[in-house]
């Protein structure tokens, strides 16, 4: 059962527009350029991974072949794991719609 995360995060009006923003994206090229101006590479990259290892999860592959597929520290792993088990189901609705994208 997805919690909501808003109770978590989006605590102030600043949150809720830079959620907002997100929304109003309408093409991936506008992600793009949206998400390079508002993080760092390094942060861009650690979602990129992040988002890469619950697709592997959602796949059913074990921790040391997504370590060997992604370079992803155990920790982050599990991290990422413990998000699909029990988080907000925020990586739930994004796979289911990737999926139904795909088909």
């Amino acid at each position: 059962m997805a919690r909501s995360a808003k109770s978590k995060i989006a605590t102030k009006a600043k949150s809720d527009r830079l959620y907002q923003a997100i929304l109003l994206l309408k093409t991936e090229e506008e992600c793009y350029n949206f998400f390079q101006d508002l993080c760092t590479i390094s942060e861009l990259r650690s979602m990129e991974q992040r988002s890469e290892v619950a697709v592997q999860l959602d796949e059913g592959m074990i921790y040391s072949e997504i370590l060997e597929k992604t370079g992803a520290s155990s920790a982050t792993i599990s991290r990422v794991n413990r998000s699909l088990l029990n988080g907000a189901g925020g990586y739930e609705c994004v796979l289911e719609r990737m999926k139904e994208q795909e088909q």
